[in-house]
């Protein structure tokens, strides 16, 4: 029984469901009565119970503690962001739900998490076979634990994208249930495969769009096709065109502070000599981590320019930089991202049996999370740790900038539509655990009936309830001048 007072379902080598237990050293039938054994611990049903903290920090009180280690200049950018909508909040918020997740009891089934699988962090990029494939696409978080907080973050997602979007209460809960129910059905789809097909599965676009074509309306047919060709014409040389400009000194990144700061602003007095000589180390450094065929295309380019810039919504002040490279000229050109990693927002909140000696390197972590959860990586995936400008160590990790990149514009999605791409979340994420957590417990402890969905669009709406309270005490802490905040960036 672990600090919660929760049961940790054990294994016959007395360890319970996370990644140190390989389950295949298991028979199916042993796998099978891990989730039985879950159900005991924590019935599906009981899911549907949110349980916070008595001792649950004041919700200003959490974003300012959250700001004391990001750009202090960006920090009013990421409250302006946050400002605009409750479903904005909650996507910047992963550690207060972190928090509150850790107060309640668990199943004790785990897998590789996300840690933080809203509905946005779900979207399309390129293969390296060039191919467009849909997957999950942010693992800043991903960490260790227990199943369901994927599955919690998720639904929760969709109940509060589908206030804003004015769906009512059944629309919402049957967009919550659809997209559930075709997690736990995949799971169990998943619980029957040989390893290598789980691990071979992936959404493939072209596919997937053919197979559902039928069932789209001309518009939405339409609205798809736009969307996958500006996925597909999202590459380095759209981002080149885009972020670039020709100076006296060459092709240079473009500055738009305080979205994008080239590093001679941000460094007026330091020659771009030294500059240039500290990029190519850290470059160097990083080179290593990529295996060693990738290091040879690597190698094609040369470094030209860096810049900060500001990306999404809870990572707005984390430190992130663009790197530009040329190839062959100025017509092969590479963008590279390079984004700080901190510690995951689930490490002080996992429960102990869960969590496991991982990578030393918070880049690390997030790349093993990635290669772990996801059908295809970047081919230019990698991590380093470099002493910033202020003198402190950091790590970062990274990857394309730009590579066939697309994400779904939820905002003006309908009930049918939320519905279909909830299902496309559920179906990925499923996936992406039955490749880590042991899917054949799984799939035993979602069972075939309706006790988990339903329970999923309780908690989803309960926990909505509390996003919007937390969203009302952050915008007047804002009004207030509490919190500074720059909006329309």
């Amino acid at each position: 029984m672990d600090a919660r007072g929760t049961t940790a379902v054990q294994t016959p080598t007395s360890t319970i469901g996370h990644l140190t237990v390989p389950a295949g050293r298991l028979t199916p039938g042993q796998r099978a009565r891990r989730g039985l054994a879950a159900r005991t611990v924590l019935p599906p049903r009981a899911q549907a119970e949110l349980v916070l903290s008595p001792k649950r920090p004041d919700p200003v009180d959490a974003m300012e503690d959250q700001a004391r280690d990001r750009v202090p200049e960006l920090v009013p950018v990421r409250h302006g962001r946050m400002m605009e909508s409750p479903f904005a909040f909650f996507r910047g918020n992963a550690a207060g739900m972190a928090a509150d997740l850790g107060a309640g009891p668990v199943s004790g089934l785990g897998a590789q998490l996300c840690g933080d699988a809203h509905l946005s962090n779900f979207g399309l990029f390129g293969s390296p076979e060039r191919r467009l494939l849909f997957d999950v696409n942010d693992f800043d978080e991903s960490a260790p634990g227990p199943f369901e907080w994927d599955v919690k973050r998720l639904a929760t997602s969709l109940a509060v994208a589908g206030r804003g979007n004015g769906f009512s209460g059944k629309e919402r809960r049957k967009v919550v249930r659809e997209a559930v129910r075709r997690y736990r059905d995949a799971t169990a789809d998943f619980a029957t495969m040989r390893a290598l097909d789980v691990w071979y599965a992936r959404a493939d676009i072209d596919e997937l769009e053919q197979a559902l074509r039928d069932k789209l309306s001309s518009k939405r047919r339409k609205n798809v096709d736009q969307a996958l060709s500006k996925a597909r014409s999202s590459d380095s040389l759209k981002a080149f065109a885009k972020l670039t400009e020709l100076t006296d000194d060459g092709v240079r990144i473009k500055s738009d502070p305080p979205l994008i700061v080239s590093m001679s602003d941000l460094l007026p007095d330091a020659s771009r000599a030294e500059l240039e000589d500290q990029i190519r180390n850290l470059l160097l450094r990083y080179r290593r981590t990529l295996p060693s065929e990738r290091r040879a295309l690597f190698d094609e380019f040369e470094f030209v320019d860096l810049a900060r810039k500001v990306v999404g919504v809870g990572s707005v002040g984390t430190r992130c930089w663009i790197v530009l490279l040329r190839g062959r000229d100025d017509g092969d050109p590479l963008f590279l991202q390079v984004k700080e990693a901190g510690p995951s927002v689930l490490r002080a909140h996992v429960p102990s049996a869960f969590r496991q000696r991982g990578p030393r390197n918070e880049g690390e972590r997030v790349v093993h999370g990635q290669r772990l959860m996801q059908a295809a990586s970047d081919i230019f995936l990698g991590w380093q740790r470099v002493e910033g400008i202020d003198g402190r160590e950091r790590d970062f990790y990274v990857r394309q900038l730009r590579d066939m990149k697309g994400s779904a514009e939820v905002e003006r999605m309908d009930p049918n539509g939320m519905t279909m791409y909830g299902a496309l979340c559920g179906w990925t994420l499923a996936r992406a655990h039955a490749r880590s957590g042991d899917r054949i417990a799984l799939a035993t402890y979602l069972n075939s009936d309706d006790a988990f969905p339903d329970a999923m669009a309780e908690f989803g709406e309960a926990y909505a309830d509390v996003n919007e309270r937390d969203y009302t005490a952050f915008v007047d802490a804002v009004k207030s001048g509490r919190l500074p905040a720059e909006t329309g960036l």
